[in-house]
């Protein structure tokens, strides 16, 4: 590791409507809001602990059709979760689609309403 640079503050997503994604971020996955400084467009920030996500509500100059159906071969954002069975029920409960890690760990793919590619891999020692 850099003996300067310490770790990740936060991780930035393009969303077209921020309201519609912090139903999926806030009430499937259990994200908590933070506040967000006054910006001239609008976005969220999301409480990770001691890293953050931040919704962005720009116009997104990636396409969002063609993208691999697998997350792991697109750009993506990985979280550690304690229990991957409780994303897994909030996904289904959710109606959001999902894929199991191709390489056999205790991990998972989604994508958010935006097309968005999400990893979360069991870590139950944290």
């Amino acid at each position: 590791m850099s003996k300067n640079i310490l770790c990740i503050h936060h991780s930035s997503l393009i969303v077209k409507d921020t309201q519609h994604s912090l139903k999926f971020y806030c009430s499937i996955l259990g994200f908590n809001l933070l506040d967000r400084p006054d910006f001239p467009y609008f976005g969220a920030w999301l409480d990770l602990g001691e890293q953050q996500l931040h919704l962005l509500e720009l116009d997104n100059p990636d396409p969002i059709t063609g993208r691999p159906a697998h997350g792991g071969k697109d750009r993506h954002v990985a979280f550690h979760v304690l229990n991957l069975d409780l994303i897994k029920q909030a996904l289904e409960q959710g109606k959001v689609a999902y894929t199991l890690s191709v390489s056999g760990r205790k991990a998972l793919f989604c994508r958010d309403p935006d097309g968005n590619a999400l990893e979360f891999i069991e870590k139950p020692e944290f």
